[in-house]
């Protein structure tokens, strides 16, 4: 893949993979034969999602300045769950494992600010909140002392910082294709269609139509027929959310990989790796890497061939079961 497609692509998965945000581009060539049809942007408001999204599970709760939408559901007196959402993803990402397990655990899940029905972010938020005050401030006001972290893409990197800082919180993670070092895209290989309509977006001010996360959705999955029609109206909903000033202020970064590095070595907690190996960004090599960056813990791995980076998006019964049998069967008892 050309460098300029390579930067593209990152620019759409920077966001939640925590890479740094780059302008769109393309070959000029493309940019002009995109340009010809453009579809007009269409941008819904926070509010306008909201209406459209909210339902009986949805709660508000105020953190550090900004409105965080969560859901918290099953047994008050049942382990925890904690499931984080990853690329420009919400806490939908969850809907099929959190069906399969609320009767017998509680279930937290919550949009990363920015995101899905949570509130937008101001400068004095950016300016002065980290992205592990919004988990730790929720987490700490609804009265959780013990947790299982269940995270996927960049999700599974805060849950990663949260384990480090908080350990005595987290008793163990469950990571679905978590980057630990800074992600490369040279060795991808778009379909033209994709190409396309990455250049159409760039020729459109960054607005990404329905047929971009068609292509998006499809080549990310092991098996794009596992992603729904629902599923797919959901993500060009959600990402045509006016756009913010600070997309990844309250994202969990890996950055340049330095500060990540010492963070991971501190983390102890038993770790599952729940790895889509059909993933064309981070396949197994990038599951190797992360067993080897936590080397203080003790990691469990299962290997999903058919399984591309969103794990839970396509096989959220069998990820139900997996994390049900680590949890009460698998978990190392150190």
């Amino acid at each position: 893949m050309s460098r300029l497609l390579a930067l593209a692509l990152a620019s759409t998965l920077g966001p939640a993979l925590s890479f740094a945000a780059l302008s769109f581009a393309a070959p000029l060539h493309a940019q002009g034969a995109a340009a010809a049809a453009l579809p007009k942007p269409e941008y819904l408001t926070v509010e306008q999602l909201r209406a459209k999204y909210r339902d009986p599970a949805s709660r508000f709760m105020t953190i550090k300045g900004v409105e965080v939408h969560y859901k918290d559901e099953g047994p008050r007196g049942a382990p925890v769950l904690l499931m984080v959402h990853g690329s420009v993803s919400t806490l939908r990402t969850w809907d099929a494992t959190t069906a399969r397990l609320k009767t017998r655990y509680r279930i937290i899940r919550f949009d990363i600010p920015g995101y899905g029905l949570s509130g937008r972010i101001s400068d004095e938020v950016a300016a002065n909140v980290q992205p592990l005050d919004i988990t730790e401030g929720l987490v700490d006001a609804l009265g959780v002392k013990k947790l299982t972290f269940v995270g996927v893409s960049s999700g599974g990197t805060m849950g990663m910082y949260l384990a480090a800082h908080r350990p005595e919180l987290v008793e163990r993670l469950i990571l679905s294709n978590t980057p630990s070092d800074p992600v490369k895209y040279d060795h991808l290989v778009m379909p033209q269609s994709f190409i396309d309509a990455t250049a159409r977006t760039k020729a459109n001010n960054g607005f990404q139509d329905m047929d971009f996360w068609n292509n998006y959705l499809s080549y990310f999955a092991g098996d794009p027929k596992r992603i729904s029609a629902k599923t797919r109206a959901e993500y060009y909903d959600f990402n045509r959310r006016v756009p913010e000033k600070y997309p990844i202020a309250l994202v969990a970064r890996i950055g340049d990989g330095k500060q990540a590095t010492i963070e991971m070595a501190k983390v102890k907690a038993p770790t599952l790796l729940l790895w889509g190996n059909a993933d064309p960004l981070l396949p197994e090599a990038a599951a190797n890497a992360i067993t080897r960056y936590l080397g203080s813990a003790t990691i469990s791995r299962v290997l999903m061939n058919d399984v591309g980076h969103y794990p839970p998006l396509e096989v959220g019964d069998r990820i139900a079961q997996l994390i049900a049998a680590y949890v009460e069967a698998g978990t190392p008892k150190l």
